[in-house]
Order: structure tokens, then sequence, then C-alpha cells
């Protein structure tokens, strides 16, 4: 008998930081029901591939889930593709904050920093 087991822990393939790390506790412990942040791609137009990130009331059963510090981060395989390798920050420079993602489509053009892009709280910034 062959059993199939999906192994959805992530350890290296994204990294976030500190700052990034506390501020999406900050945001997600705020909201009533949330098992935590999903990481996103979405595709196409004419500057390639963008990502966002929105709170997940329920994680599907293909989600990767990466845990720390008792905030799961969702990305789903399709999305892990394209994420590899990313190091999710947060930034504050005078009035403007935001999330930023360091070395996402290095390969296949898209879109670095956080303006409105789809974030966590209905702004990057939140």
């Amino acid at each position: 008998m062959i059993v199939n087991t999906f192994d959805n822990k992530l350890s290296n393939e994204i990294n976030v930081s500190q700052e990034a790390l506390a501020q999406l506790i900050e945001i997600s412990g705020n909201e009533g029901d949330t098992q935590g942040v999903r990481v996103f791609v979405s595709g196409g137009g004419c500057n390639g591939m963008e990502y966002g990130m929105t709170l997940v009331e329920t994680p599907t059963e293909f989600d990767f889930v990466y845990e720390a510090e008792g905030l799961n981060i969702y990305v789903d395989s399709v999305a892990l593709g394209f994420l590899t390798g990313v190091e999710i920050d947060y930034k504050t420079e005078g009035l403007n904050k935001s999330f930023v993602f360091r070395n996402v489509f290095a390969a296949t053009g898209g879109s670095g920093t956080c303006g409105t892009c789809g974030a966590v709280g209905g702004g990057c910034g939140s």
C-alpha cells in the first residue's frame, strides 16, 4: 500500500524579517477569525507578475505554510514557484510604510515593492 503524504511545512523557501513579522502578527491579531496571512501571486499585464497578501480564514488542503512566532503564512503551490527565495520585509521611510518583497520575480520580471497592490488590512502600510 502506497500512502502519499503532503508535507506542507515551509522552512527556508521564504524569509520574513522581524519587522515584517511583527507587522503581520499585529494586523492578523486585530482580525477575528483569521488563521494567518496568505501571500499570493497574480499575473500578467504589462508589468508582469505581481504579489499581494490577504488574511486567511480557512486554509486549503494544498497550502504550504510557514510558521513563525505563532503566525501562519500560507502560500499555494503555484505562488511558491514564483516566491521561493523571497524575503518579505517592512520598511518605514518618513510617512511611508510598506511591505517589501526582495528577490521576487528576479527571472520573470514584475513588482518588487508594495504600493497598494492587494495588501493585508486594505493597504500595505496598514
